[in-house]
Order: structure tokens, then C-alpha cells, then sequence
């Protein structure tokens, strides 16, 4: 095999490899699917160009985790976003579809969304979780249970947790 299909093959599994996931962390952050659709291809793209090696199929998850929210940061950073205008409310939202609980989720401020995602969605411990956001396991800890109170509070008291 020569470099370009070694290149081809490790694009192609890492992409489908990690697609969703980069998908439904930079919605649960930037709540527009257009814009978490953008945000992931951007991760990808740099991510390729930077072509960097892991030790475990974790550490190259964990990096691109990261990355995205990285870039999730960037986006409400940026002039772009700041300046455009909403869409009107009437246009139909196809993440909202996911589940029931997902509108309550979306809801909650990031620094509850963003454990709860990791922790549900993705599988991760609260010590992983912990290295992904820079915080300590104790606060991931802390974010989880408030984020879990307030959805209970939303709810009505129904244990979907």
C-alpha cells in the first residue's frame, strides 16, 4: 500500500468511527444542527491535516472530544456568530426527534449539558470526563448530580435518568 491509501483508510475509519459522536457532542453544545454539522467537519479536517498519532483508539477519541469542544467554543466566538439572525422558530428541528429527554437537556446550561452528554451519550467516567473539560473529578461529579436535579425538576419528578 502506498502512503495515499494508508491516508484513505485512516480517514474513512475514523470518520465513520467517530462521526456521531463528534455530531451529537457539538449539537449538545451549539443546540443548531447545521452549525454542530460544520463544527465536526471542521475537527476532521484539522485532524487530518494535522495527522497526529495515538497510542489507543481512546487517546484518538478523547483528542477529537476535545477538539470539538474546542471548536464549539470558537464558534460563539466569531463575528459570524454574533452577527447572524435566527432562523424563525416555525422550521422543524430533526435532533429534537432523538428522544424525549433531549429538549430538557438542551436546556440546561453548558456546564450541566456538557458532563451529562459525556457521561450518557458517550460512556465516559467522571474521572474521564474530568480530563476531557479541564475540571476536577469532584466538579464533574457535583455538575452531574445539579444537572440530574434540574431535569428531575423540568420533568415533573419521572426518572428518565
Amino acid at each position: 500500500m502506498d502512503a495515499q491509501s494508508d491516508f484513505d483508510a485512516r480517514a474513512v475509519r475514523v470518520v465513520r468511527t467517530y462521526e456521531a459522536s463528534l455530531l451529537r457532542l457539538a449539537y449538545a453544545y451549539v443546540r443548531n444542527a447545521q452549525d454542530a454539522e460544520d463544527i465536526a467537519q471542521e475537527v476532521f479536517l484539522a485532524f487530518f491535516k494535522a495527522a497526529p498519532a495515538f497510542t489507543s483508539a481512546e487517546h484518538e477519541k478523547a483528542y477529537l472530544l476535545r477538539a470539538t469542544i474546542n471548536r464549539c467554543k470558537n464558534h460563539f466566538k466569531s463575528g459570524w456568530f454574533k452577527n447572524r439572525r435566527p432562523l424563525p422558530e416555525a422550521l422543524p428541528d430533526e435532533a429534537t426527534a432523538e428522544g424525549q429527554l433531549l429538549p430538557y437537556v438542551l436546556a440546561l446550561e453548558e456546564k450541566y449539558r456538557l458532563p451529562l452528554h459525556l457521561h450518557y451519550y458517550e460512556g465516559y467516567s467522571i474521572k474521564e470526563i474530568a480530563q476531557i473539560l479541564n475540571e476536577k473529578p469532584a466538579t464533574i461529579g457535583t455538575r452531574l448530580a445539579r444537572g440530574r436535579d434540574a431535569l428531575r425538576a423540568e420533568i415533573g419528578g419521572i426518572e428518565y435518568v
